[in-house]
């Protein structure tokens, strides 16, 4: 029975996290750096594609990230009221 329920931990522990690239558009904010991502969706109805941009904040704990440089970022547990994410 332990056994059983160690590999459901197991198994529920190792969850991928979803990534994301973008730029960095702002770094003053201490251990933080706002990240924007950009995405392209297609509209349904008139068939052109539309560019969707989403800043989100993420941990950069040694500030070494630069305004305009290009990181990946990962999903993380919530490290404060707006920051999910962290500079991989």
């Amino acid at each position: 029975m332990a056994e059983k329920v160690q590999k459901i931990i197991e198994e529920t522990v190792s969850v991928r996290r979803r990534t994301f690239s973008g730029i960095v558009v702002s770094n003053r904010m201490k251990d933080t750096v706002v990240v924007a991502v950009t995405r392209y969706v297609k509209d349904p109805k008139y068939k052109k594609y539309i560019k969707h941009v989403k800043r989100f904040k993420a941990h950069d704990p040694s500030n070494t990230k630069e305004i305009g440089e290009k990181v990946l970022i990962e999903e993380t547990r919530p490290l404060s009221k707006e920051k999910r994410h962290r500079v991989v």
